[in-house]
């Protein structure tokens, strides 16, 4: 998704679950990862290019990472493992045709946005799910706005720019992703409540109780 939403989201789901600092330093690593050294040559950062098995791989390593950082005494790698590993997970649902598997099980009107489930295991594991394939040099067009409608009637449908639920300019669907991408980031942070000890989580979210 583009960068204000990330940021929304990360705010969304998270502005009472961590510190000030902390928040900063998770919604820092959370937008970094759309610089330009993150876009080139790192589809799994971004579930691009149908690199579905290397993104799930690079959130298991952030977790890990995450892990590994909280036995510092500097838990700033920590928070920031987990903006990178959001990033990501959001990433998934506007990337991917999860939202569209999600949509077409229902007959008629389907819920509204906020009703998603964004961890769905038959979807998740559908051998339907793929994500949208970025067609370098012409897919470079899409990003130019005066060009995008000629970047669209040359692309393929299984291109990025036909794909991808980047922002409400996307249509409808863009409020279902935007709303499994928040759902995600928190639940994201209960995965890690599980697994961690009580007192690691406190120091992970820097909230003193």
């Amino acid at each position: 998704m583009l960068v204000p939403f990330h940021k929304e989201m990360v705010l969304t789901a998270l502005k009472d679950r961590f510190s000030p600092r902390a928040l900063s330093a998770i919604l820092a690593a959370n937008l970094a990862q759309d610089s330009l050294r993150c876009q080139l040559g790192h589809d799994e950062f971004h579930y691009d290019n149908n690199a579905i098995d290397e993104s799930d791989r690079y959130l298991k390593e952030q977790r890990g990472y995450i892990l590994a950082s909280l036995l510092l005494p500097d838990y700033l790698p920590a928070w920031g493992a987990f903006g990178r590993l959001i990033h990501t997970a959001q990433d998934f649902y506007a990337h991917t045709n999860y939202v569209a598997l999600w949509l077409d099980q229902f007959d008629g009107t389907p819920p509204p946005p906020p009703e998603i489930d964004p961890v769905q295991k038959s979807l998740i594991q559908s051998p339907g799910l793929r994500s949208g394939k970025l067609y370098y040099p012409l897919e470079l067009l899409y990003f130019i706005r005066p060009l995008q409608k000629f970047a669209l009637s040359i692309l393929p449908p299984d291109s990025h720019a036909h794909m991808n639920l980047d922002s409400p300019a996307q249509g409808p669907r863009f409020e279902y992703a935007l709303a499994a991408a928040i759902k995600r980031t928190q639940y994201e942070l209960e995965v890690l409540e599980n697994i961690l000890t009580p007192e690691m989580f406190e120091r992970f979210t820097d909230l003193k109780t």
